[in-house]
């Protein structure tokens, strides 16, 4: 067994693997989320949901504890998972709502010395009616100006959003928003349809997509699934591995090619994140699938050695 530790160190310094994780999935507790790091055995983390608010809209003294929390237990927040520009955002909606959160955002990752931001571009309109891509790109390159002006790193997730309709939505980001990186979501392409292929859209296929995207990819998400039965149908959420998002392959080709980011969990296997009311919601649930997860993926990554 200390061989295989000592084996898969040695493996983590060559390609400087660094494991990160949305902790919120474990806790929306503050102290639970820090356990769920540690226990882990990591030093970092994926900072979105803390108590019931992300974490550039909490209350500055709540804020200001998290921060501190963070610097008293070495956890480095290496990233900050937005809601600037996501899913639930309508392009319709006031510009000056996302700036808002842009404004917040900044001094408190700067406070963190946090180098990289998770956005999106605004929610996906049904497929056929205007999707107003014009507009997307003004307000994103304002979005990433804005960042990039105080050092910060802006980079668009393949989400339910515009950018996530097929890589070649996503490079058209990239050609479109001056400075905009990219993260990756293994299992976001599992369940969407590939926008860029005449009827019937096929759902995507997460290497491909991977394929086509991965130089301009800074920072990788992990979430594994089952194709849906249908549209608009919820995926069965898995163990890293055990679904059709090709994990494996994509790490294992990531890692050939030198890569170099974090390696962000992001489990959604014990309950979907977007889960509305937090009553019907096992923590305890949670918090053991999310170490579970966590440690298979550093098993997954060590056979891929």
């Amino acid at each position: 067994m200390a061989a295989k530790e000592s084996s898969f160190n040695f493996f983590l310094m060559q390609h400087t693997v660094q494991f990160t994780g949305f902790a919120d999935e474990a806790s929306r507790e503050l102290e639970k989320q820090i356990e769920a790091t540690q226990a882990l055995g990591w030093s970092a983390i994926s900072a979105r949901m803390i108590g019931g608010q992300n974490i550039h809209d909490l209350p500055e003294a709540e804020f200001e504890h998290a921060a501190n929390r963070f610097d008293e237990t070495g956890i480095k927040v290496v990233e900050f998972g937005s809601l600037i520009a996501n899913w639930g955002k309508k392009i319709s909606g006031d510009f000056d709502a996302t700036l808002a959160e842009v404004a917040r955002a900044i001094p408190r990752m700067q406070r963190l010395g946090t180098k990289l931001i998770r956005i999106m571009s605004y929610a996906q309109e049904p497929w056929g009616e205007d999707q107003h891509d014009a507009e997307r790109f003004r307000r994103l390159r304002e979005i990433v100006r804005r960042f990039e002006d105080a050092g910060i790193v802006a980079a668009h997730e393949n989400c339910m959003n515009w950018g996530g309709f097929s890589s070649d939505h996503s490079l058209r980001l990239i050609d479109e928003v001056p400075g905009l990186k990219l993260i990756f979501d293994t299992g976001n392409p599992v369940f969407q349809r590939d926008r860029s292929k005449p009827d019937p859209q096929p759902w995507q296929d997460p290497m491909k997509f991977w394929q086509a995207v991965r130089e301009h990819v800074v920072h990788i998400h992990i979430k594994d699934c089952r194709n849906p039965l249908a549209d608009g149908v919820e995926p069965e959420y898995t163990m890293p591995g055990e679904g059709d998002a090709k994990v494996a392959e994509i790490l294992s080709d990531a890692l050939s090619r030198g890569y170099s980011g974090y390696i962000a969990i992001e489990p959604h296997v014990a309950t979907v994140f977007h889960e509305k009311d937090p009553e019907r919601v096992n923590w305890q649930q949670c918090y053991d699938s999310y170490i579970e997860y966590g440690q298979r993926m550093a098993r997954m990554v060590a056979q891929l050695a």
